[in-house]
């Protein structure tokens, strides 16, 4: 079976970031027993890939993943750089842009755009991937959009995001057997159901739906509703070579506590090896 090795998304901590500044972030996220991110939120300015590369040289910090949207992907020699100069070998895209949501013709135009930079991108040595939200899982003549985006790509990678699928109406576990063997990068972020009551005003107002629809929360790893070792194992099986933890939003915790308490869930599963 494939090993592979556990990440930051650094998205998690992107305000603190903005108040540490890149550096001091990782060097926190070193002295938490972390050894490897994916690099997100975060503008590719000589400055900061500087910071990026002194972190990783003095905190043994592998940068695993660089993020590129819309307006980078235009620029291929720049990804090519950055990923030379910090020793990245993925870069990934992290959602189909706002505005053409809901129009199949052209977000498979925009997959196709991708399609084309991967196979530019593979010259170089480097790996195009492609990041789900729930969005995908709208159909179109009965299937997925993420499927249709699969079925029609070659070079294109998909990194797998399991609350986004779970999200979606979906089993993370059977739509990750769907993509084996392009699956190298794993989202790892589990799923709860929020807390909530009402006031009088609002049961009075019949407002309770509008607030029920909204009680989904990002949860640290353990502590929501997914079948986290039954994820990990498949991601494993079907070739994931970084497993990814991520949290949008961590409500009343610090982020680092988030990262801590998601880390320990690893290690007490098993995985700890893979840090």
């Amino acid at each position: 079976m494939s090993r592979a090795k556990i990440c930051v998304q650094l998205y998690t901590l992107r305000r603190e970031m903005a108040r540490l500044g890149v550096y001091e972030t990782l060097k926190k996220l070193h002295e938490l027993g972390f050894t490897s991110v994916e690099v997100s939120a975060l503008e590719m300015t000589e400055a900061n890939v500087s910071q990026l590369k002194k972190a990783s040289e003095d905190f043994g910090m592998e940068i695993a993943a660089l993020s590129a949207g819309e307006n980078e992907l235009k620029d291929l020699d720049k990804i090519v750089s950055d990923c030379k100069a910090l020793g990245s070998r993925y870069v990934r895209v992290g959602m189909i842009p706002f505005r053409i949501m809901g129009y199949k013709d052209k977000a498979m135009e925009f997959i196709r755009d991708l399609e084309d930079a991967a196979e530019r991108l593979e010259k170089e040595g480097i790996k195009l991937y492609y990041h789900n939200h729930h969005y995908e899982f709208q159909k179109y003549d009965g299937a997925y959009l993420l499927d249709i985006m699969r079925e029609s790509t070659e070079k294109l990678g998909f990194e797998l995001d399991v609350h986004w699928i779970q999200r979606g109406g979906e089993d993370p576990i059977r739509i990750i057997k769907r993509f084996v063997g392009r699956v190298d990068l794993l989202h790892l972020k589990d799923y709860r159901i929020g807390p909530v009551s009402f006031t009088d005003e609002e049961l009075k107002e019949q407002k309770v739906w509008d607030k029920l629809a909204n009680i989904v929360q990002y949860a640290e790893l353990g502590e929501g509703n997914l079948d986290l070792q039954g994820i990990v194992e498949t991601g494993l099986e079907c070739g994931a070579k970084y497993l990814i933890i991520e949290q949008d939003e961590t409500y009343d915790k610090d982020p680092f506590e988030s990262l801590k308490i998601s880390k320990e869930a690893l290690e007490k599963l098993g995985y700890g090896d893979l840090l």
